[in-house]
């Protein structure tokens, strides 16, 4: 029989169990460094503020929602030439002089391009 086969099997056998073993210890070293390192940052990190701290309502009570219709700014006039952004208003346009919300008209459909009769 041929024991240098046998031999050169069980060389590498044990090499490969060296090898996994540093790869081992080396992750748990990594993974031990990478929480020591998140414990250092955490310390330095600002404390949570404490509750007397924290945001308080406003003593008018809770902000409420207000709706309103808003009118839409005109496009300024040109010569043609292109407008670039910075020569438009912000959309936000201003407040309505008609308060009431638009509302499709009786008997059409609602839907936009859905070819109902009797649009406005």
């Amino acid at each position: 029989m041929n024991s240098s086969l046998y031999l050169a099997a069980s060389a590498g056998t044990a090499f490969g169990f060296l090898a996994v073993l540093v790869a081992g210890v080396l992750i748990t070293a990594g993974l031990i460094w990478a929480v020591r390192l998140g414990i250092g940052v955490r310390r330095r990190e600002h404390r949570p503020p404490r509750p007397e701290e924290q945001p308080r309502l406003p003593d008018s009570g809770p902000v409420r929602e207000s709706h309103e219709m808003r009118a839409p700014h005109e496009m300024p006039r040109t010569d043609g030439e292109r407008l670039t952004p910075h020569e438009l208003r912000p959309t936000g346009g201003a407040p309505s002089g008609d308060q009431q919300r638009g509302r499709w008209s009786e008997g059409s459909s609602g839907s936009f391009g859905s070819g109902g009769s009797g649009g406005a």
